[in-house]
Order: structure tokens, then sequence, then C-alpha cells
């Protein structure tokens, strides 16, 4: 039997509230989510905040770059790695991150939870 899941679009902040090239943390509903601006690929991801490394609320003060076509996410503190658009380790450890969609319409942006 398959289990229908609906999508719930949340409203997160506006673009201005953001930075590029960077994250900003958002809490919504009772959940801290870090939202990342792309620039030079021109995209948003949304993943958890918190590393699973250590387990703190840090990934939204992360570097983000690329391995090769895949955007990532450093934790500023341990130096794991995670994709951001499948939220995979890219450290070689077993762990991951949860990532949410996202889009951008009116300069408003929704997460989608």
């Amino acid at each position: 039997m398959e289990t229908l899941t609906s999508t719930s679009w949340k409203l997160a902040c506006r673009v201005e509230d953001t930075i590029e090239n960077g994250g900003v943390c958002i809490k919504l509903d009772n959940t801290q989510i870090a939202l990342f601006y792309f620039k030079r690929r021109d995209e948003w991801f949304a993943t958890q905040n918190e590393c699973p490394h250590k387990r703190q609320m840090i990934l939204s003060r992360g570097m983000i770059g690329s391995l090769g076509d895949k955007p990532k996410v450093a934790c500023p503190f341990h130096k794991k790695t995670f994709a951001l658009d499948t939220g995979e380790c890219l450290s070689g450890d077993e762990c991951s991150i949860k990532t949410y969609p996202v889009k951008v319409e009116d300069n408003l942006i929704y997460i989608a939870i």
C-alpha cells in the first residue's frame, strides 16, 4: 500500500533577508532549517540546520562550494561536507542531512516541509 504525503509550502523569508553565497537559519514551526543561496549557480537550497556529527545547530554558517558539479556545504566546526541537493555526506561518513524543496515567488522564499 502506497502512502501519499502532501507537500506544505511555508513562507520562510524575503529574498533580501538572505545573503549571497552563504546561509541563514530559518525556524519553521519547531524546525531549524539552513537556507542557502548559491549565486554562481543561481540556486536555492534548504537543509536541516543540525550537523549530525556533533548534533550542533550550525550548518547555516557553513561554507558552500562545489565538489565537481555537486553543490555542498561544509560544517564550520567539523569540516564534514554534505551535498546540498541530496543531503549525502561527501566526507565518507555514514551520516546524511535532510533536504527541503525551495521555491521563490515574487521575492518571497518558500520551503516545503
